[in-house]
């Protein structure tokens, strides 16, 4: 039987109703412990409670519980890391910096309540530290589904990323993992074995990047085959990466993070190439790639679809008397209000120009295009814009027309566009649209 199911792997930082915690920070250099501090409170939601010693620490957990804990291995009343065996027996999750890193400090951080462990003296610790925090204190989690025949084998990775703050999909076949696909659209990493009874983890791959590029999700593949040659037949399908069997924990740890802060970096990367700095919309660019594609699925559904141009009115004359700061104003604020008014219909929307914008309104009749248009026409108009606790008086002229199934979106656009032209000349401030039934005010 295929099936896929939910878990939830973060349990003991409760963070699904976490808007802020507390940090146990244990190091007895102010300086070190001072600069911690500092960084996550600041980057953080987090409280930072500082202790110079194993004491303290001991004491102060009689009293209440952290959330997480940051500490050294040594501190001078606890020579030999008897602060990590604390904190184990009182099961907190524990971030660890260390000075030396040898083989018996690996194998002490690699005890199930460590989160993860970073070098002392490493430029660039404090800064990892406070990732960590941020990612598993963070109620936004990352989805990871782990495709799997064999149950262990499932609960052996949940295992490994319990303290991660991950959230945890499971399924025990292809099947049941491209069904979880279909239903979790918040999954953004895959991590699947070779070996499957109904298609192995190579078709699985070609299924998923054939539906998910490597920028929405990343693909890891695992197996405990000793055929060299699997890693390259994953990779070459679409793989993202590779881990054998039987794991080891920091490496697995490792690159989960890795391809996870992967995938954050390419998607605000897109994010920066797509949107207009100013008023946080889609960029030109960004709506015409993303407005063929809807059309495009519009038409296949045989639904109707209106493109509609708003332009701000005497916008120069805004400029030249307030200064160019406040036509910036004045374009956030209408971006504001088409965002506001937009957030209940299924649209696109983008700042074309210095001050104007475009919209496409998608599965909706012309009259109920135009309604919406008049919604946004009346909602600029009563925007407060205050210059100096003077209201300016700020309205737009909106033209909208009838997508044309078999025309270019430039053609559907030079239609809406004459339509706003249209509703300049009658005076500003009004909707046009190239629908017989709409007579404008």
């Amino acid at each position: 039987m295929t099936r896929f199911r939910t878990i939830n792997t973060a349990k003991s930082l409760d963070t699904a109703e976490q808007t802020s915690c507390t940090v146990m920070l244990v190091e007895d250099s102010a300086a070190m412990a001072l600069m911690l501090k500092s960084r996550i409170e600041a980057e953080t939601t987090s409280e930072v409670e500082w202790y110079k010693t194993y004491a303290e620490a001991s004491h102060a957990l009689t009293e209440h519980r952290p959330t997480l804990a940051v500490t050294g291995m040594n501190l001078p009343d606890a020579p030999d890391g008897e602060i990590i065996d604390l904190l184990e027996e009182e099961n907190i999750p524990t971030i660890l910096f260390t000075a030396t890193l040898n083989r018996k400090t690996r194998e002490r951080a690699s005890a199930p309540h460590i989160v993860d462990y970073f070098i002392k003296d490493a430029k660039d610790t404090v800064d990892h530290i406070t990732r960590t925090i941020q990612r598993v204190t963070n109620a936004a989690v990352a989805s990871i589904l782990i495709v799997d025949d064999s149950e262990s084998a499932r609960l052996v990775l949940a295992e490994i990323l319990a303290l991660q703050n991950y959230k945890i999909y499971q399924a025990d076949c292809g099947t049941a993992a491209l069904a979880a696909l279909d239903a979790h659209d918040d999954i953004q990493l895959v991590i699947t074995d070779f070996h499957m009874p109904d298609m192995d983890g190579q078709e699985l791959t070609r299924r998923i990047r054939s539906t998910y590029p490597p920028e929405r999700m990343r693909i890891i593949g695992v197996s405990a085959s000793s055929d060299p040659y699997l890693s390259a037949a994953l990779l070459k399908a679409g793989a993202s990466d590779f881990v054998y069997r039987p794991y080891i924990a920091e490496e697995v740890k490792c690159r989960i993070a890795s391809n996870i802060e992967t995938l954050t970096q390419m998607r605000r990367l897109q994010y920066l190439a797509e949107r207009d700095y100013l008023s946080g919309m889609y960029n030109r660019r960004a709506f015409f790639e993303r407005a063929q594609a809807m059309l495009a699925q519009v038409s296949r559904k045989g639904a109707a679809a209106s493109l509609a141009i708003i332009d701000i009115d005497d916008f120069r004359k805004i400029t030249d008397t307030y200064g160019h700061d406040e036509g910036d104003h004045v374009v956030q604020t209408v971006a504001k209000v088409i965002h506001n008014i937009l957030a209940r219909h299924k649209t696109l929307s983008a700042r074309f120009a210095g001050e104007e914008f475009v919209i496409l309104l998608a599965e909706m009749s012309n009259e109920e295009a135009v309604a919406v248009a008049e919604d946004l026409r009346v909602a600029i108009a009563q925007a407060v814009i205050l210059h100096n606790q003077t209201k300016l008086q700020v309205t737009a002229s909106i033209g909208v027309a009838v997508a044309q199934p078999g025309e270019t979106l430039a053609n559907n656009l030079t239609a809406a566009d004459q339509m706003l032209y249209m509703a300049k000349e009658k005076g500003h401030d009004r909707v046009c649209a190239d629908a017989e039934f709409y007579r404008t005010a």
